[in-house]
């Protein structure tokens, strides 16, 4: 299989779950030339800090610009990240992120678990460099006007992307092809002046 060669080093930045065969990031880290990913954690899993510190060293073993993609708690990661850091980052996409005021399934942390390990409170602070924010109409973790509201704040563009719940492999995704489109479109673009 061709893989597509982007101008910038894409970092995927995985949610809580780490790395899974079946996720869309895996298959699209597959049909990249230039990709990286963010090592998952062996102690502390939970905490926002030590998350943060993890996309901090992946990016600063990357020469050049870099395009962040980023699913689900992998968003609050990122937006965090942004808010301590700067890099060259040309672009981010970030997909599904979930509503940390939300009530969420069961088998996922609860809101008290998180306060602990210091993701509250969210940024909503303009990004510094362009982002995409794909918006699922049935995700579970967070309401279509909640993650709205995030991308608004961000300055991000809206992708709405329909049905998909979390887009994850228990929403049936899986390869995401759009995926790779939006990588693309994210890579064509000339960074803003003022912008990373």
């Amino acid at each position: 299989m061709d893989k597509l060669h982007t101008k910038a080093t894409v970092l995927i930045v995985p949610g809580l779950r780490d790395h899974v065969a079946e996720h869309w990031q895996t298959h699209l880290a597959a049909s990249l030339a230039r990709v990286r990913s963010v090592p998952p954690l062996t102690e502390d899993k939970l905490n926002c800090r030590a998350r943060v510190e993890a996309i901090a060293q992946a990016l600063a073993q990357i020469d050049g610009p870099v395009i962040l993609v980023a699913h689900s708690a992998g968003v609050l990661m990122t937006v965090h990240w942004a808010q301590q850091h700067q890099h060259q980052i040309k672009g981010a996409l970030l997909v599904t992120p979930p509503d940390l005021y939300a009530s969420w399934p069961a088998q996922y942390p609860s809101q008290e678990t998180l306060q602990a390990g210091g993701w509250y409170p969210l940024p909503r602070t303009r990004l510094p460099f362009r982002s995409l924010v794909a918006v699922s109409s049935n995700d579970p973790l967070a309401s279509a006007d909640a993650v709205r509201a995030m991308a608004t704040g961000w300055g991000s563009e809206l992708v709405e992307l329909g049905a998909v719940g979390h887009l994850n492999p228990a929403s049936g995704f899986g390869p995401w092809p759009q995926g790779l489109e939006l990588v693309r479109r994210l890579d064509a673009m000339d960074v803003i002046p003022g912008k990373q």
